[in-house]
């Protein structure tokens, strides 16, 4: 069986493992197990990659050190909001990565393709995605934000998790739509296998 296949799955997972169980605790017992409980898991989360793929990533990196800081700070402050506004912050971050690349002139996504060996036949079009897929990201950010103060624990817990997941599904299947339909509409996109077409 594939290795990589296996910490795909288990990674999908142990990414929610820190939210599922401060959700969990903070339900049942005292505030601040729920915060060292979610502070532990995402101690595991970081051990565990390593583990599996030989390597941290940075994302990885910046949502682990996130995470403890604002469970510390909300350890010290008695309050678990700190904590769950994590995906604002982490939001935000990823939203400011993808525009600094954009701004030096180096796409992101343009170069996660190159690398696999796969090209664009429309670069500029890749970049204005991933310049609206940074906006996604920061507006996501907010609503998380939103959340942490103002919903129960419960809808923080699916947003951050699952409703994220479908969330970002909408988002891409209009983005589909609107590269499919809209943009052809103002550029000839290729018929060749390594067109347009072929991402249909």
């Amino acid at each position: 069986m594939n290795s990589k296949k296996i910490s795909g799955k288990q990674f999908f997972l142990l990414s929610f493992l820190p939210a599922l169980a401060y959700w969990y605790l903070e339900a049942r017992y005292p505030l601040r197990l729920a915060l060292i409980g979610g502070t532990l898991l995402a101690t595991l989360e970081i051990i565990f990659e390593k583990i599996f793929t030989k390597h941290v990533h940075a994302l990885s990196k910046f949502n682990f050190f996130l995470i403890v800081f604002l469970g510390m700070l909300s350890l010290g402050k008695e309050d678990g909001l700190w904590f769950k506004l994590q995906p604002c912050f982490t939001g935000f971050v990823i939203g400011g990565y993808f525009f600094r690349r954009l701004y030096k002139g180096k796409s992101f996504m343009l170069e996660m393709m190159e690398s696999m060996g796969k090209s664009f036949p429309f670069p500029q079009v890749l970049e204005k995605f991933e310049r609206r897929f940074a906006i996604f990201m920061m507006i996501y950010g907010i609503f998380m934000g939103g959340l942490a103060l103002h919903a129960s624990t419960g809808t923080w817990l699916f947003f951050k998790t699952i409703g994220f997941y479908i969330t970002a599904l909408v988002y891409t299947i209009f983005e589909i739509f609107y590269l499919r339909f809209c943009c052809k509409k103002r550029i000839s996109f290729p018929k060749s296998p390594s067109g347009f077409d072929q991402l249909s």
